[in-house]
């Protein structure tokens, strides 16, 4: 017990600090609360650093202390960190900021589980710490939006969750034990092995935005503060790419589930893209973007057993997604909602406009930055194994990411002869804060990826 406990102290000491952030929000100190997360998310991120090289399992092999989770602390803690100070920037003051902030901290305590599952019964825990934390998080500003985006949110989590646990039952019976390993055992042919598949893949596709389990993202986003929405477009997605793999892991290829989900790649990715192209709403327009993005996770997945490159190639884009969708969240919660909002916004703020242009080339996938190192890690991922066809479409869609991203940039430094809209209150600092470290990481790690694995 004491062993299995030394290598959980992330973990533990994050839990103890959302326990006391929700101490402080009882006493009405929201401030506390939020150096309590912000120290315990420091802390857990500390104590990650030598169990980073490790390959191991606790407690009878339901969690696993591997590359793939040791990383995922590495990267969603900071990231978490970020979003409890876009939050602090967005929902000073209201009443219940600080239940906001020990919810993140308490979901991100869901997406480690989720991270390093090594158990069915611990995938499921996963999933239903990140979505319960979620919905209330969604429903924060009780209003009409954010109760029909909770609504929404709620039933495809409610329905998609079932379906996952009912079809996981297949698994048990035909392996004879709900532990991943024992996956390659199955009996029971290819009925049982099919029924798993697909219920896994609609319950961690809704938490990932897959189409087709992506409906509630563009509704959710914009009923929920925009530092939950970027909290979510980020921390448990990619929480639920890395559960995906570490399933995958010990999941015989002859199944045919590469190809399947190459399939939801190239679909996902495409979809997102062109709705994104008609949008008008900043919020939604990252939402589908945020939809898209999911398709090119899918092409380190369908790598998974086949290569190395595939865990490398997730781990390095994840890092590079939190930096530049959090960067691009931060901006628009400095300049506005619409689209309409960001016309001539970079002729007024030409820092902020220089670092949402990097956000954006990101995301596209331009050199050198940070977006553009975890592509090209997705796609040798992909063409490695097997799936030039998918890589192909990958790079077809980037030129589509292009254009959707046009939509922003160009308006940003166009000069205008309407009148130019009254100036905005000075930015709190740690939204200044949030999007400076955002950009320095994605043009930073783009030069020096070297320091990831790989």
């Amino acid at each position: 017990m004491g062993r299995d406990l030394s290598f959980l102290y992330p973990e533990m000491t994050l839990a103890v600090a959302a326990m006391l952030m929700l101490v402080a929000e009882m006493a009405r100190a929201p401030r506390l609360a939020l150096w309590l997360g912000l120290l315990g998310l420091g802390a857990a991120t500390g104590l990650t650093l030598p169990l980073i090289n490790l390959d191991t399992t606790v407690f009878g092999e339901t969690y696993r202390i591997d590359l793939l989770s040791g990383w995922a602390k590495l990267i969603l803690l900071p990231g978490t960190a970020l979003a409890l100070l876009m939050a602090r920037a967005e929902l000073h003051g209201q009443e219940r900021e600080g239940s906001v902030y020990s919810l993140i901290c308490l979901v991100t305590l869901g997406a480690l589980m989720l991270a390093g599952s090594g158990d069915m019964m611990l995938l499921v825990l996963g999933v239903v710490v990140t979505g319960l934390g979620s919905f209330a998080l969604v429903t924060f500003p009780r209003d009409d939006a954010a109760t029909e985006a909770g609504m929404k949110f709620l039933v495809f989590g409610a329905v998609t969750g079932a379906v996952m646990i009912y079809g996981l039952t297949f698994w048990f019976g035909g392996a004879g034990s709900t532990l991943f390993k024992e996956l390659g055992n199955m009996r029971g042919g290819t009925v049982v092995m099919a029924a798993g598949l697909i219920a896994v893949i609609v319950g961690l596709g809704y938490k990932a935005a897959l189409v087709p389990f992506h409906f509630w993202v563009p509704d959710a986003y914009e009923g929920a503060p925009i530092s939950v929405a970027a909290y979510m477009s980020v921390i448990t997605k990619i929480a639920a790419f890395f559960a995906l793999a570490q399933v995958l892991r010990d999941l015989p290829t002859s199944t045919g589930w590469p190809l399947v989900l190459a399939l939801i790649a190239a679909v996902t990715m495409t979809y997102g893209y062109l709705t994104a192209l008609v949008q008008t709403n900043m919020v939604r327009l990252l939402a589908y973007s945020s939809v898209a993005q999911s398709g090119y996770f899918l092409l380190g997945i369908v790598a998974v057993g086949a290569n190395t490159l595939s865990l490398q190639s997730l781990i390095i884009f994840g890092a590079a997604y939190i930096a530049m969708n959090l960067g691009a969240f931060a901006i628009v919660m400095l300049a506005g909602r619409e689209l309409a909002d960001f016309k001539g916004f970079g002729r007024r703020h030409p820092v902020a406009g220089v670092a949402m242009v990097l956000f954006l080339l990101s995301l596209t996938g331009i050199p050198p930055l940070f977006g553009f190192i975890g592509k090209a890690y997705l796609l040798a991922a992909a063409v490695d194994a097997g799936y030039l066809w998918l890589a192909i479409i990958g790079i077809l869609n980037s030129v589509l990411a292009l254009g959707v991203y046009l939509r922003i940039m160009v308006p940003m430094f166009q000069a205008s002869e309407d009148e130019p809209p009254a100036a905005k209150a000075t930015p709190r600092p740690e939204l200044t804060l949030v999007w400076t470290l955002s950009a320095a990481a994605t043009l930073a790690f783009g030069i020096f990826a070297a320091v990831f694995p790989g």
